[in-house]
């Protein structure tokens, strides 16, 4: 029955000119374009820790890959190739057709090839490696951060861990949440288009004070950010009071947009890629001298947050 699996999942792999060899061998041949550096990233996503049991399959699917293709947005890399681990409490061909449903349909998105990977017996998780090409020097780390630079967020913040409160009250909750918790979009074409520009760079996976934190400390900085700036959905401003929102937004985590911190001379060519790539992006902040993320209100009050990343599936707030 392994093997059955295997060969439902290769059926739908996908296909590239830099694959020599896919699956079906002990390892997988693939072609790295001359002058590039391979960038390669991991996640494991397990049943009730990072997705709730209820999740449907084809969302695990999405999702598996998306957290990954995150990851090589942050750093400016054009994904490539992903293996899949996935470990499955009994063979089940129509769930695993469903998963490769969402898996599928995201990595035709960013032309990404299903080369390699296992399937076991064990508790419902899912492990994607993934792999892109960045030219050397242009990787967006998180020790590039300069003082005095702007600090930009994606997207808005929030969503995803507003739906984990609603999931955890019971009840359906608002379907529009739940899909930003499910099916979170990959910030690809943004990473690569800030990539000559951005400094520093990180996906908001953990929560934006923890993410922030991380580049803060790898670059020997201090960021001060202005919580009125942090970009709401209209439905969350609908759902949750302003405090409520502000610990969302600030340590929620599963947000998946890409913070990132650029000069100030920059401002312009960075609205240029938000109407290019047509994805809202917020200056929120700024990197200061010292260490560590300082939050303030809107009257510049020092605001500190109970905690300053997620803790899975812990209820934030309480849905109005």
């Amino acid at each position: 029955m392994e093997f059955a699996l295997i060969e439902r999942i290769r059926r739908r792999a996908g296909a590239r000119g830099d694959v020599v060899l896919g699956i079906g061998d002990d390892a997988a041949l693939l072609r790295v374009p001359e002058g590039k550096l391979l960038a390669v990233a991991t996640d494991t996503l397990n049943i009730d820790v990072h997705f709730p049991g209820d999740t449907a399959p084809a969302d695990i699917g999405w999702k598996s890959l998306a957290v990954n293709l995150s990851d090589l947005a942050a750093m400016g890399a054009r994904p490539a190739w992903a293996t899949l681990s996935l470990s499955l409490p009994h063979a089940d061909e129509a769930w695993v057709d469903a998963f490769m449903d969402g898996f599928v349909a995201l990595a035709a998105q960013h032309e990404v090839a299903l080369v390699g990977g296992d399937t076991t017996r064990g508790p419902l998780s899912a492990c994607v490696t993934v792999h892109g090409f960045v030219d050397h020097g242009s990787a967006m780390r998180r020790d590039g951060a300069r003082t005095d630079d702007d600090i930009w967020v994606s997207g808005t913040l929030g969503d995803a861990a507003a739906a984990l409160v609603q999931w955890r009250a019971g009840g359906g909750g608002d379907p529009a949440l739940r899909t930003r918790l499910d099916r979170p979009e990959p910030r690809v074409a943004l990473g690569l288009a800030i990539a000559g520009v951005a400094h520093a760079a990180i996906d908001v996976s953990d929560g934006l004070l923890a993410d922030l934190g991380h580049i803060c400390a790898a670059s020997g900085v201090g960021a001060e950010i202005d919580l009125a700036r942090l970009p709401a959905s209209p439905l969350l401003r609908e759902r949750f009071d302003e405090a409520a929102r502000a610990a969302l937004q600030s340590s929620g985590g599963d947000d998946y947009e890409l913070c990132f911190t650029a000069a100030r001379s920059h401002r312009d060519a960075i609205d240029a890629v938000a109407s290019g790539c047509g994805v809202a992006l917020t200056r929120i902040g700024r990197i200061a001298a010292g260490s560590g993320v300082r939050a303030f209100t809107a009257d510049g009050r020092p605001w500190q947050s109970n905690r300053q990343g997620h803790v899975h599936f812990e209820p934030l707030a309480t849905s109005k």
